[in-house]
């Protein structure tokens, strides 16, 4: 086992940057996920911990050692790759031996280390197995069985799981995480799927356009995303996110204002803008909101689309009387006329029902519109949230 350490990881190719200036710290046994759009740099980040891009400027260490400019073979490092590739004319035991062999390994030290990596992913009595003659998530096993008998200092997996259905990948999800408690390993995981990293990770560090957003555990990201592109990307579907200025005690969107204790925004002053963040489950329907110890003042709305989805509903809300209805492709609400709410699949609610909503104070998020950088998760200030009164949305002097 090892640590990696990235310091300053740069890669470009001609006009493009892939990489810009990476710094990281994995620890030794943690599992960290790098998850992000396509063409983030996540995958270019991992090859370059494995050594097979070079970076243009940075080092890597993976412990003590500086393997900037080893070859993958010398870093002592094993790799499960979204293609799973196995030899089809090898049985499983020559699969997952192969490397060992190659290398020319003692056959009883071969064996036991097949033995081990066999019994972790459990494939006893399948050794005389064809790939051909297995099920997807068994050639997986194989593929990380292959990996384990190296013994290696790290594991890097690239999307392993992408190719398989949807059970499946629940499925070895859960076998990647027994492995990981079994091990105790360094593994740095590489997916575009969110709920592979929230699921397997001991923290997940979100990249965009080559840039590390934040790297922290999952639901540190979830519930303090540290900007506009984490806030936005972790979560399905996506937070809302609302324009506002700043007024003495409120912020005032087009359509509906939040009552605010001015303790909780310092920094913030009447007329600076922001971008308001609430999550489809910190909306409520007014006449289900009994237990939202901080609502805010009610906000009129109209349903517009209802998606069942079995354990919820999401409903889509008009909240401006002229809105356009239109979606965007992420999930959440495309214009400052929008809401997207989360309810419980047994609400009485209709298309086209006029509503008000309120929405949980102590989850509402501030972001700077202009830099993206969030300057506060909740509206709540210490003495409300231990029970101090507060003036409540609504109250009168």
């Amino acid at each position: 086992m090892a640590n990696v350490t990235l310091e300053g990881i740069t890669k470009r190719y001609e006009d493009v940057t892939a990489v810009d200036d990476m710094n990281m710290e994995i620890g030794d046994g943690e599992f960290v996920t790098f998850v992000g759009p396509s063409g983030c740099g996540k995958s270019t980040t991992m090859e370059t911990i494995a050594g097979l891009t070079k970076p243009t400027e940075g080092t890597v260490h993976i412990g003590e050692r500086d393997v900037t400019r080893l070859p993958p073979k010398d870093r002592n490092i094993a790799m499960v790759f979204q293609n799973i590739a196995l030899f089809p004319h090898m049985d499983v035991y020559d699969n997952i031996s192969f490397g060992l062999r190659l290398r020319k390994y003692d056959k009883d030290e071969v064996d036991r280390r097949v033995e081990e990596a066999a019994d972790i992913v459990q494939l006893e009595g399948m050794m005389e197995r064809m790939p051909e003659e297995m099920s997807g998530g068994q050639r997986q096993r194989v593929a990380i069985a292959r990996a384990l008998v190296r013994e290696p200092d790290v594991f890097l997996m690239d999307e392993p799981l992408a190719n398989l259905d949807a059970k499946l990948r629940v499925h070895m999800r859960t076998e990647l995480q027994r492995l990981h408690r079994r091990l105790d390993t360094t593994i740095v995981y590489v997916t575009h799927d969110q709920a592979e990293a929230m699921t397997m990770s001991d923290r997940i560090a979100v990249i965009n356009a080559g840039q590390l957003m934040q790297i922290a555990p999952p639901l540190e990201c979830y519930n303090e995303p540290a900007n506009l592109f984490v806030a936005g990307f972790i979560g399905s579907p996506s937070m809302n996110f609302v324009e506002a200025d700043v007024r003495s005690g409120e912020l005032e969107t087009e359509n509906f204002t939040i009552e605010f204790d001015p303790a909780t925004t310092d920094g913030l002053a009447p007329g600076d803008r922001v971008t308001i963040g609430v999550r489809p489950e910190d909306v409520y329907l007014e006449r289900t909101a009994d237990g939202v110890e901080h609502p805010s003042g009610l906000i009129d709305a109209r349903t517009d689309v209802l998606e069942p989805m079995g354990n919820e509903v999401f409903v889509y809300l008009v909240t401006g009387d002229d809105a356009d209805t239109s979606m965007d492709v992420e999930g959440g609400a495309a214009t400052d006329d929008q809401l997207l709410m989360s309810v419980d699949p047994d609400t009485e609610i209709d298309i086209d029902e006029d509503v008000s909503v309120v929405l949980d104070r102590s989850r509402v998020h501030l972001f700077d519109p202009d830099t993206g950088t969030a300057l506060r998760h909740g509206l709540i200030s210490a003495a409300s949230a231990t029970g101090t009164p507060e003036r409540g949305v609504g109250d009168t002097d």
